[in-house]
């Protein structure tokens, strides 16, 4: 099984986690994971804070001369900005800044929901775990799940579809579409919808407002059989619904058609089956499901699309109440982004990765990556003589 911890604070010296699962003798190194770091901290309409990290991760343990070692991988990221805030976050025993304590919760944000439930006076013991800057050493651990699933042909790739009331052409290539949404400023295919999505943020900015939007995560080159249908927690279609909606600010997931399916009458839902001769294997020639049927894989790709809601902090800020004083007042600024879509969607790659990870270790085992190869040759050839 694979899975992970992870600790760190927003402002904190730095981000880590322990990984545990993966098999020995994957090539793995630090570059092949950063590429994903940088590509998170990308998109029009970020914020201040991006301009400060440069996110790096090291390895502290668990891979040695490239290669895992079968053992628990250490993974930490620096978080540069501590320099700023070593007083105000140090762990020795002192009375906190006044200046830098929160007391006026934000709207929308895990500020008073979490200040109640963990006793808190100063509302930033939440924001600083709450943060969305924890996706940074989640994104670090999908880069090592993705390149597990490299070892096996396998791609988790990632684009924005809609931003605020922008919505994309559905792309009919997803690889050709993430190659197109990587040369865009908001990472979406279809051109004219980009101009329009930074014209939206723009717009945003302008009124101290933000906006949300869907992204789509799509895997290629799934094998048939991951998940299950004999518990309801062992179906893939629950652990991807709950590791999407583990992201900070989700608000909806959708696979394959989604919710559009529940509009239309059957036969405009589900893909016909039809078996291919030549490469002894069952094809379909649509994709509806979205590659999962009762809660497995069905060899087509998986698409996951995923709905952010518009960021909690404003420059315009909404109403709330003094948690001390209990007087209303306009609540906390803290420096934000006006649109993380873009960047929501490489987290969202990283969460899928992780979870089609684990399933192909639960599937096919081993404790060095020749062995579970060797194990998942063996079920491929299985698969053809069905």
């Amino acid at each position: 099984m694979l899975r992970y911890l992870n600790g760190g604070e927003s402002h904190g010296k730095c981000l880590l986690a322990v990984l545990e699962g993966v098999p020995a003798g994957l090539p793995l190194t630090a570059d092949m994971v950063n590429q994903d770091l940088g590509r998170r901290q990308k998109g029009y309409g970020r914020g201040g804070r991006m301009r400060i990290e440069q996110d790096r991760v090291e390895f502290a343990c668990g891979v040695r001369k490239g290669k895992t070692l079968g053992n628990p991988i250490g993974l930490l990221i620096a978080n540069k900005d501590w320099e700023n805030w070593k007083e105000v976050m140090a762990a020795e025993p002192g009375p906190a800044s006044v200046e830098k304590v929160v007391t006026r919760p934000r709207p929308g944000h895990a500020d008073l929901v979490g200040a109640i439930k963990y006793g808190h006076r100063d509302v930033r013991n939440v924001l600083e775990k709450a943060s969305a800057r924890e996706t940074a050493i989640r994104v670090a651990i999908g880069g090592v799940a993705k390149a597990l699933l490299s070892a096996f042909g396998m791609r988790v790739i990632s684009y924005t579809m809609e931003i605020g009331t922008v919505t994309a052409m559905p792309p009919q290539d997803p690889l050709d579409a993430y190659e197109r949404a990587e040369g865009s400023d908001v990472r979406c295919p279809d051109e004219t919808a980009g101009s329009a999505m930074i014209e939206l943020i723009r717009a945003a900015k302008h009124k101290g407002d933000t906006l949300g939007g869907v992204f789509e995560v799509v895997v290629t080159n799934p094998p048939i059989g991951l998940g299950s249908y004999a518990q309801w927690d062992r179906r893939l279609s629950t652990r991807l619904g709950m590791a999407a909606m583990s992201i900070q600010a989700m608000k909806g997931v959708e696979i394959g058609m989604g919710f559009e399916a529940a509009r239309r009458f059957g036969s405009e839902v589900h893909d016909d089956i039809y078996y291919d001769h030549t490469q002894r294997e069952f094809v379909r020639k649509t994709n509806r499901a979205g590659g999962l049927e009762g809660g497995i894989t069905n060899g087509q790709p998986i698409v996951v699309r995923v709905a952010m809601k518009p960021i909690s902090t404003l420059y315009s800020p909404k109403q709330s109440v003094d948690i001390e004083t209990k007087e209303a007042f306009e609540a906390t600024v803290e420096r934000s982004d006006i649109c993380t879509v873009p960047a929501a969607g490489v987290v969202g790659e990283a969460v899928i990765a992780f979870e089609i990870a684990n399933a192909m270790i639960e599937k096919f085992g081993g404790d060095t990556l020749d062995e579970m190869k060797r194990n998942f040759d063996a079920y491929q050839d299985y698969v053809k003589s069905f």
